[in-house]
């Protein structure tokens, strides 16, 4: 295999498996001997690629959690933009719900998780954790404004605004959904975006 083509399955291997141990087990408690030990690489070939736990963080990050922001919640905005706004805004954030696992269920947003863990005691982190929120945030008000324009969306609505109450709604029910064992929560949730979108479309 050439060097290139495998140092960089080596890092995406080290990342990959570092999101995942950081999901289950939360970044404070996931050790570089623990990765090492995972990713079965020896202490030479790990610090190759990357000199401590906050720079695969970092990496953590850019290379996932921005892809599963971007995949779940931006692209669909963007690429369904001609769509009637209020039923965008619906079916992004009700079926992204519906469609986790049980795993996703019972560990929350693992972006959600490590803001709420390190966001603000570790401060390297804040810069691309408020990256991530705030180019979610940008483009919901893009949608949300683009609703306006179109009379979809009732022009007294102040967009910032709405795009947070959507995002805060989503994430915070995430992760208080954690302490139960069932799905009456997220029944909740989708009842009331259902009832806020409508609130706010003409």
């Amino acid at each position: 295999m050439d060097q290139k083509l495998k140092s960089e399955n080596t890092q995406k291997l080290i990342v990959k498996t570092s999101f995942e141990m950081f999901y289950e087990k939360g970044f404070n408690y996931t050790s570089i001997p623990d990765i090492m030990k995972k990713t079965k690489l020896t202490k030479g070939a790990f610090y190759h690629h990357f000199k401590n736990k906050l720079e695969i963080g970092k990496k953590v990050i850019e290379d996932i959690l921005s892809k599963r922001i971007h995949n779940g919640f931006i692209a669909p905005l963007i690429d369904e933009k001609n769509r009637n706004i209020p039923e965008l805004l619906h079916y992004v954030f009700t079926e992204r719900i519906k469609s986790f696992s049980e795993k996703e269920k019972a560990l929350g947003c693992p972006a959600n998780n490590l803001i709420n863990e390190i966001g603000c005691s570790i401060h390297d982190f804040r810069e691309p954790l408020q990256n991530l929120m705030n180019g979610w945030h940008k483009v919901l008000v893009e949608t949300i404004e683009s609703g306006i324009e179109r009379n979809e969306i009732k022009k007294d609505v102040d967009p910032s605004s709405a795009a947070t109450m959507l995002i805060c709604s989503f994430e915070g029910t995430r992760g208080i959904r954690k302490i139960y064992d069932d799905d009456k929560l997220f029944e909740n949730y989708l009842k009331a975006v259902k009832i806020f979108i409508k609130t706010i479309s003409t």
